[in-house]
């Protein structure tokens, strides 16, 4: 007798037994993943929240709460990919402050929700004293011009001209300035191509070279080097003409010796 059920036991599990059994459903039983918000991208099975329907296959279901348990299984994100950077552009406008330019592509657009794709163009600033005839910019630049070291590596370089005082390109040499005054936009910079400018800071001790592409032809010198000056002297950032002040010039060696961070180039 232990063994035997109640009728009502019996009458309860033939009922469930009745009840139509939930398959699991989903977008790969489906075949199913669609971009963006589609309405008909849907299928029945369980959703993420445990809930069973109508449950979506499409990229917008991860904002809506709605998607099928194996939505991520079905359609995996892929962030996107980018391609390398090109080489920097020559300088848009000779004998002026100006920007460079250089870009890349993308190879593979983010899909189901993967990782957004980076900036696709950075620009930075330089100066060019010579027109694309090469011939060398009327006026004299009185400030001192600077940018990033860095730039010193994809600058272009230019044949030596006719009126160049020797036949061998000139190795330069190195100023050293102690930084007296900069103003606030220095250290707020946080564009990726110029946050050299927040390594400036008053006091410090900069080393700027000056090297051939910026050479005046006859002299041999860049402009703003502070060549037999004794007072304040003043600097401007190119790419950011609100990036400026004031500072002395220390002495004038063969060739730099500060650090990385504080190096930069006439330009």
């Amino acid at each position: 007798m232990g063994s035997e059920r109640s009728p009502g036991v019996w009458t309860l599990l033939l009922g469930l037994a009745a009840l139509p059994r939930l398959s699991d459903g989903g977008c790969v039983e489906a075949g199913k993943c669609c971009q963006g918000r589609a309405m008909n991208c849907t299928t029945q099975g369980w959703r993420m929240d445990r809930v069973y329907g109508t449950c979506f296959c499409d990229q917008a279901c991860g904002l809506t709460g709605d998607c099928c348990f194996d939505y991520s299984q079905a359609c995996p994100a892929r962030a996107c990919i980018v391609g390398e950077w090109s080489h920097w552009s020559g300088c848009a406008d000779p004998c002026t402050p100006t920007i460079r330019v250089r870009r890349r592509q993308v190879v593979q657009e983010p899909e189901n929700g993967g990782d957004h794709c980076p900036t696709l163009e950075e620009k930075a600033g330089c100066l060019d004293y010579f027109t694309s005839q090469g011939m060398e910019c009327a006026q004299s630049h009185v400030t001192a011009f600077i940018t990033t070291f860095e730039y010193n590596k994809s600058r272009r370089r230019r044949a030596l001209s006719p009126n160049w005082a020797t036949e061998k390109e000139d190795p330069g040499y190195c100023v050293e300035f102690q930084v007296k005054s900069l103003s606030p936009d220095c250290l707020k910079e946080s564009r990726p191509h110029a946050r050299w400018m927040q390594y400036l800071r008053e006091g410090y001790t900069v080393c700027v070279a000056c090297q051939h592409p910026a050479m005046n032809i006859r002299n041999h010198r860049c402009y703003g080097d502070g060549r037999n000056a004794n007072g304040l002297l003043h600097w401007e950032a190119v790419g950011n003409p609100q990036c400026q002040g004031t500072w002395k010039k220390v002495k004038e060696v063969e060739s730099c010796s500060c650090p990385s961070v504080h190096s930069f180039i006439f330009t």
